[in-house]
């Protein structure tokens, strides 16, 4: 019991400091561009603030939440994602920007829905799967979580957000395999996931355009291929060592975003490959936990939920550094913790509350790992 109140400890303490070292990142991407637009340079560190509150609230009510009774609440939860996203549609509380409907509004306070269908999703899948893991081998036993997943995804990519479509369906399949997905049937997901992936590039203008800047971004330098030249600049330009916290160039309006979906190209330049390496050491500190917690978890619920809680914050950091790098089409996600997004901040901080309240348990790796098989 002793090493799970550690290793809570030790969990809580790395993410808070991405968060504490996040609103340090956010103030030198931002601040620029919030004096020249709303005439104060902490416009986005005192949205990221109200966000760090909410999320400390949802910390505590999901640390002393008893996460066996998420069971219960499993179809709340995938119903409540559906009708969030839904309302995204609807007029007048749908917000759009950017040419993506991602946002609902009310009271002067925006959410952003994907958000917390990642999560509601995972507490679905997680609550079916430990209930029903005999199923898994047979593909009627995965088409509850198929279905629900891929209402997510639709309604995600009708916003259209591809980057948490694709980090829904990645999720989706990390936790079927984890609770015994043949190969099989793995095969069958696959190929026409791949081949629905192609589709909607290519009947997507915009999608194949950024595809083509993603293969030759020096072929439209100051259109499609611009952001992603631009971060490619800044971390060419951080060299090693940086050149300096608060000293970016990039942030002088070159960088669209600079403050949240490519936040890690300002850490690149200011505190070089060094310093990046760092914080992705963080980060995989973090997930080395939530993979610790999961096998130690004292039932199939809290191994199954720290496994989708872990799968989120993995994938969806891979993503983000791999659109930062070039190393994927542009595509937009926050990086966990750090990117400026009051609704990302708040319902991750709650996650770690799931993933702690999982952790306080003791159980035995042997057992959970043979419950699994």
């Amino acid at each position: 019991m002793q090493k799970c109140k550690i290793r809570n400890i030790i969990l809580v303490l790395l993410v808070t400091f991405l968060i504490l070292f996040g609103l340090v990142m956010i103030y030198s991407a931002s601040s620029y561009s919030s004096e020249a637009q709303f005439g104060d340079a902490f416009h986005f560190v005192k949205k990221q603030l109200v966000g760090v509150a909410l999320g400390v609230v949802l910390f505590v009510i999901t640390y002393k939440f008893d996460y066996h009774r998420y069971y219960k609440l499993r179809y709340w939860a995938i119903g409540i994602s559906v009708i969030l996203l839904v309302l995204v549609f609807v007029p007048g509380i749908g917000i759009s920007a950017n040419g993506a409907r991602r946002w609902i509004g009310f009271g002067g306070f925006n959410l952003q829905s994907s958000e917390v269908a990642k999560f509601g999703f995972v507490i679905f899948s997680a609550s079916y799967l430990s209930k029903n893991y005999q199923k898994t081998k047979s593909f009627k036993g995965i088409l509850p979580i198929l279905f629900a997943g891929g209402v997510i995804c639709l309604l995600v990519m009708l916003e259209p957000n591809m980057s948490v479509t694709m980090c829904i369906g990645m999720v989706m399949i990390i936790m079927l395999l984890v609770g015994g997905l043949s190969a099989k049937h793995f095969v069958m997901l696959a190929i026409p996931a791949l081949a629905l992936v192609v589709a909607l590039i290519v009947v997507e203008p915009y999608r194949l355009s950024r595809l083509m800047a993603f293969i030759n971004p020096w072929a439209n330098p100051k259109e499609d291929g611009y952001q992603l030249i631009q971060s490619l600049y800044s971390l060419g330009v951080g060299g090693m060592f940086g050149v300096g916290l608060f000293n970016s160039r990039q942030k002088y309006l070159f960088l669209p975003f600079a403050e949240s979906d490519f936040i890690f190209a300002i850490i690149g330049e200011e505190l070089g490959f060094v310093g990046a390496v760092l914080v992705l050491l963080v980060y995989v500190a973090i997930i080395a936990i939530g993979v610790k917690i999961a096998l130690s978890a004292s039932d199939r619920l809290g191994t199954y939920l720290a496994i989708g809680i872990t799968a989120v914050i993995a994938i969806q950091l891979l993503i983000n550094i791999a659109v930062v790098t070039g190393s994927i089409p542009p595509t937009g996600i926050p990086m966990p913790f750090i990117s400026a997004g009051g609704t990302s901040l708040s319902v991750f901080m709650g996650a770690i509350g799931i993933l702690c309240n999982v952790g306080k348990g003791k159980g035995d790796r042997e057992e959970v790992v043979k419950r699994s098989v």
